[in-house]
C-alpha cells in the first residue's frame, strides 16, 4: 500500500493507494510541520487518525510533501516520527514546494507559488527547483500568507486602524483579549496556524475597501520578494497554490499584470493533481 500526502501547517491531506495504484481512501489530519510542531504532537496527529493506524503495517511506501520540510534536520525529525508508526514503509519526505510543482506545472518550467498558512515560491526549470532564499517562516517572511494577514488584522485592530464596521465584526468573531492572544502566540504550538485563523475573516469582507487594500499590499510584497527576482517575462507560466490566492484571484491577477506576468492557473487544493502526477510519473 502507498500513502501520498500533501501537508501544510494547518492540515495534511492523505490518499491511500493499493498495489495497482487504485485509491482506497483519503483522510485529513492536522498539519505536520516539523519546524513548529513538537515530535510528540506530530506523532499524535497521525496516530489519532484511525484510518491511517488501521493500515500502518500494510504501508510499503510513503510520499509526504510538507510545510517546514525544506531542511535536512526537519526532514529527519518527521521521518523518525513516521518510522515509529509505519515500521515497514520506505519514507520519502520533501517540502510542500515540490508538491506544488508536481500539482501545477508537472515536468514543465514555471514559476510556482504557495499562498497558504505560509508562503513560498520557486522557479522550476524542468528538472530542479531554484529558490530565491531559504524560508525563515512566519516571524520573518511568509509575505501574503494567512499568518501574514492575521498579524496585519490584529495589529490594525489594536492600533485602532480598522474601519469601525470591520472592527466591530472582527471583535464579534474572535476572542481578542490580550492575554488570550498572547497565550496562543507564545505558550501554544502552531502560532503560525493561530495567526492564519484570523485570515478567514477577510473572505467575508472581501469587497470592503480596507480588506482589498491590505490584500493588494500583501500580494505586492510577495511579488517584490518572491516572484520578480526570478527575472522571468510574460511568457513564463506562473502557478499559485492555496486558498488565499484562490479567493482573491482578481486582485492577484491585477498585481501580476502590473508586473508584466500572467497567472496560468490557481489551484486551491493540490492533492488531486499530485495524485495524478504520482500515478503517471512515479513507480
Amino acid at each position: 500500500m502507498i500513502l501520498i500526502a500533501d501537508g501544510g501547517s494547518t492540515k495534511a491531506d492523505w490518499i491511500a493507494l493499493d498495489s495497482d495504484k487504485n485509491e482506497t481512501f483519503r483522510v485529513r489530519t492536522l498539519g505536520l510541520n516539523p519546524a513548529v510542531v513538537p515530535e510528540d504532537e506530530l506523532k499524535n496527529r497521525i496516530v489519532n487518525m484511525f484510518q491511517l493506524i488501521n493500515i500502518k503495517d500494510q504501508v510499503d511506501e510513503i510520499h509526504f510533501y510538507g510545510a517546514g520540510c525544506g531542511t535536512p534536520q526537519a526532514v529527519d525529525i518527521l521521518k523518525k516520527v513516521m518510522k515509529t508508526i509505519f515500521e515497514n514503509a520506505s519514507i520519502n519526505i520533501a517540502e510542500d514546494m515540490l508538491a506544488a510543482v508536481y500539482a501545477s506545472s508537472g515536468n514543465n518550467p514555471a514559476i510556482v507559488c504557495i499562498l497558504g498558512t505560509g508562503s513560498n515560491s520557486c522557479y522550476y526549470n524542468g528538472n530542479d527547483m531554484e529558490m530565491l532564499a531559504a524560508s525563515l517562516g512566519y516571524t520573518i517572511m511568509d509575505e501574503a500568507s494567512g499568518n501574514y494577514f492575521g498579524k496585519k488584522l490584529l495589529r490594525d485592530f489594536y492600533y485602532d486602524k480598522m474601519p469601525k464596521k470591520i472592527s466591530k465584526a472582527f471583535e464579534k468573531e474572535y476572542n481578542l483579549d490580550a492575554d488570550f492572544i498572547k497565550y496562543n502566540l507564545y505558550r501554544q504550538p502552531n502560532p503560525n496556524m493561530y495567526l492564519a485563523s484570523f485570515a478567514k475573516f477577510m473572505f467575508d469582507f472581501k469587497d470592503e475597501k480596507y480588506i482589498r487594500k491590505i490584500i493588494k499590499k500583501g500580494f505586492e510584497e510577495f511579488f517584490k520578494y518572491r516572484v520578480i527576482p526570478y527575472n522571468k517575462d510574460f511568457n513564463t507560466p506562473v502557478y499559485f497554490i492555496g486558498s488565499i490566492a484562490y479567493y482573491f484571484r482578481e486582485i492577484l491577477e491585477k498585481v501580476a499584470t502590473k508586473n508584466n506576468l500572467s497567472i496560468t492557473d490557481i489551484i486551491q487544493r493540490p492533492i488531486d493533481n499530485l495524485l495524478s502526477y504520482h500515478k503517471e510519473n512515479i513507480n
